[in-house]
């Protein structure tokens, strides 16, 4: 950030982390009372920050660095083999973006896809107000992507609309769709949306190396990290 931008940040409490065994996890906040624009955002992203509703976060936690905040340059993607043929087989998927909003059909298929994959978990059981706190926000141009099926809505990506690019801010999908890779597509129809926007960067949120359900990002290349205050190329392993 530039010298000029002064923003106080507030330490959250530590809690069990939801990635990673036997560790503890805490964020750091921005003060809650600063007025927020997309333009602010664009910078905060830029910094290693993501968005939760209307509230903007990074990990810091005492003793683990795992969370990587992670972007990718857009011009330069080619897709693998693997994420062709996810392509191919999703191509009879209607795509269209949206405004966020909330609606009856949204909130049905996210309910299902949290009570599939947190089961037990206190995301099962979101509520309406829970929906919209944590997807949209009133100072932020966000998307919502819509995946459809024969009409059937099967898939939703929320994106955030910036000036440098596009921010993956959550999927949710069919959870009996498995064999089409909805997670993967979406991302791969975010990259296609963020090119042509002409915009160079699709930040896909926070990357933990030793953590299966996030180190799928670098699947995505060419991939970067921002480490130690500045973006560096993080490789496929």
């Amino acid at each position: 950030m530039t010298s000029e931008t002064k923003i106080r940040l507030y330490q959250g409490e530590e809690n069990p982390c939801d990635y990673l065994s036997g560790q503890l996890s805490s964020s750091q906040f921005i003060d809650p009372s600063l007025v927020l624009t997309s333009e602010l955002y664009g910078l905060l992203i830029a910094n290693g920050f993501r968005r939760s509703g209307s509230h903007i976060y990074r990990p810091m936690c005492q003793s683990c660095s795992a969370c990587t905040a992670t972007r990718l340059l857009v011009s330069l993607f080619g897709p693998s083999r693997s994420q062709r043929r996810i392509l191919k087989k999703n191509r009879d998927i209607t795509i269209s973006v949206e405004s966020a909003k909330f609606s009856d059909e949204y909130y049905t298929l996210y309910s299902r896809y949290q009570k599939s994959r947190h089961a037990g978990g206190a995301m099962a059981e979101s509520s309406v107000g829970d929906f919209s706190s944590f997807l949209i926000s009133d100072w932020c141009d966000t998307s919502f992507i819509e995946y459809r099926l024969n009409n059937r809505l099967v898939a939703v990506a929320v994106t955030d609309i910036l000036d440098s690019g596009f921010s993956a801010v959550y999927t949710f999908f069919e959870p009996n769709l498995a064999e089409r890779s909805l997670g993967v597509f979406s991302v791969l129809t975010q990259i296609e949306e963020s090119k042509k926007a002409g915009n160079n960067w699709l930040y896909l949120g926070y990357w933990i190396e030793q953590c299966q359900k996030m180190s799928y990002k670098t699947n995505y290349q060419p991939l970067e990290g921002f480490i130690n205050g500045r973006w560096q190329p993080l490789h496929q392993k």
